[in-house]
């Protein structure tokens, strides 16, 4: 990555981390009722994949896709919206949090509301886009536990026999909402299932934005070029629970203390700091945004809230006669 695509990283980065801090304030002010699944610690790998791709490629987020949504280019404003049920959130006052936000030109095609249907529809995307005649790219990034959704088989099996441009990026945190992956899973790298459908496969450190980005960058040229699918397995921590209030029963304090040990904010630190950016331009960045995220909470405490009609939007095509 160069200097700018780095630092820029470190920005979305710092910025998911303060989304994530002003959610959980509404939520305990009573301002939002929702559920949240938090994607601390994971930030490298969205900030690495949407670094790879371009504005018109196509991104199926995961649940925990805050960090992706902002890389993606997806401000917090919308967001907040959302999570407040507000007519100036993405889905324009229709709330639910983080798994309905789709915006087409910033390539966000949304997620899905049953974790693992995004295989069938990264996929189909894929498709579209080749009986268009153009060269986006279509990329899910997805949990381990999804990856043993039957889905996942049919759609890896029709996306390698036809040759499909898209990217698969396994997020494997190691547990599958309070399960470990060994315990629910019979291997141990889900990588490893990409051989049976004829799919290159690579796994690398989820917590090394470079890594995941290097990744990237090979298997978004290969799909460009029409020689297909790709299956990554980025190997990261999770921070907190499957959900906020999530009393976590199944780990122990010793095992979250050891994962905030390989923090992505701060490993791209440490890149920045290697490369002469130092801790005072960091700093300087930091406050920005800070400052940029209360604007932006306030604006969405400030958005009106629908009226009844806005629950029948949308359900029907307007006609070019109307």
């Amino acid at each position: 990555m160069t200097d700018a695509q780095l630092l820029h990283a470190y920005r979305i980065m710092e910025r998911s981390i303060l989304l994530d801090q002003a959610v959980l304030r509404l939520i305990e002010e009573g301002s939002a009722r929702l559920l949240l699944h938090s994607g601390r610690g994971q930030e490298a790998i969205g900030t690495g994949v949407c670094a790879a791709l371009r504005d018109d490629d196509m991104l199926f987020y995961s649940h925990r896709g805050l960090i992706q949504l902002l890389a993606k280019g997806m401000q917090a404003g919308p967001l907040l919206g959302d999570f407040l049920g507000r007519v100036d959130g993405a889905t324009k006052g229709l709330g639910a949090g983080i798994v309905h936000a789709v915006d087409p030109a910033l390539g966000l095609m949304g997620s899905s509301g049953t974790l693992g249907g995004g295989f069938v529809l990264s996929a189909g995307a894929a498709l579209g886009a080749r009986k268009l005649g153009d060269d986006r790219v279509s990329v899910h990034i997805f949990g381990e536990g999804s990856a043993n959704r039957g889905t996942f088989h049919e759609a890896a099996n029709a996306a390698a026999l036809w040759k499909l441009p898209m990217v698969w990026l396994c997020e494997n945190n190691g547990l599958s909402v309070s399960v470990a992956h060994r315990e629910a899973t019979s291997i141990e790298d889900v990588a490893d299932r990409a051989a049976a459908y004829g799919m290159p496969s690579r796994i690398v450190d989820g917590q090394d934005v470079e890594a995941v980005y290097d990744a990237m960058a090979d298997a978004v040229a290969r799909a460009r070029a029409g020689d297909g699918p790709t299956l990554i397995e980025a190997k990261t921590l999770r921070f907190r629970g499957h959900y906020e209030g999530d009393p976590q029963t199944y780990r122990s304090k010793e095992d979250i203390a050891a994962a905030h040990q390989r923090d992505p904010l701060r490993i791209t630190a440490e890149k920045l700091a290697a490369r002469g950016i130092g801790e005072a331009q960091l700093a300087a960045l930091r406050d920005e945004e800070a400052r940029a995220m209360e604007v932006a909470v306030q604006a969405a405490l400030a958005s009106a809230k629908p009226g009844p009609d806005r629950i029948y939007q949308g359900l029907l095509a307007e006609s070019a006669a109307a």
